[in-house]
């Protein structure tokens, strides 16, 4: 079983408290449909463990599959850079359908980013490296598909549905409990 070889850190995307029993981490593509199957149960094991649970969003753009995957995580990472990481990622997902210029417009509007902005920072590079970073990552930690999971950082690989992913949550939780 492979293990995560990047630690989580200060720069990662994260829900829920550093000192939580147990941290999930996802590499994940914006386009990739099983993501998108994967979005709503991560979201509903964030509800159902709460504090316990820390959950880590890393890209791992699969842009030989997905043209749309880069130019996804790059919008999702601007919005990160202005405090707005998730309410872009959700927003991603629940369009997956949509992905396109149109969809990313939208949504820098309505989470009060612009445009014109986005384009500046396209630019930098900054964005760019930063996904990049993720997806070298993901490549040295052994992540070859979406979505990747890693529960305390060793890899879960997902069977039979993404619902199996609760299991070994609660059971880490209930050893740090007891």
């Amino acid at each position: 079983m492979s293990t995560l070889r990047i630690p989580v850190g200060a720069d990662d995307h994260a829900q829920g408290p550093a000192d939580a029993p147990v941290t999930l981490v996802e590499y994940a593509d914006y386009q990739c449909p099983y993501c998108a199957q994967a979005f709503p149960v991560v979201r509903e094991l964030k509800a159902r463990f709460g504090d316990d649970l820390r959950l880590v969003f890393r890209n791992f753009p699969l842009t030989d599959a997905h043209p749309q995957a880069l130019p996804a995580a790059l919008v999702a990472e601007f919005a990160g850079q202005h405090g707005k990481f998730w309410p872009a990622h959700d927003a991603l997902y629940e369009n997956q359908e949509r992905l396109g210029e149109s969809l990313y417009a939208e949504l820098l509007e309505n989470l009060g980013l612009g445009a014109d902005a986005l384009e500046s920072a396209l630019q930098s590079r900054t964005l760019l490296e930063r996904v990049q970073a993720d997806l070298d990552g993901g490549l040295r930690s052994g992540v070859n598909g979406t979505p990747a999971f890693f529960i305390n950082g060793q890899r879960y690989d997902v069977r039979s549905g993404f619902d199996e992913l609760a299991a070994p949550i609660e059971a880490l939780i209930s050893q740090s409990a007891g």
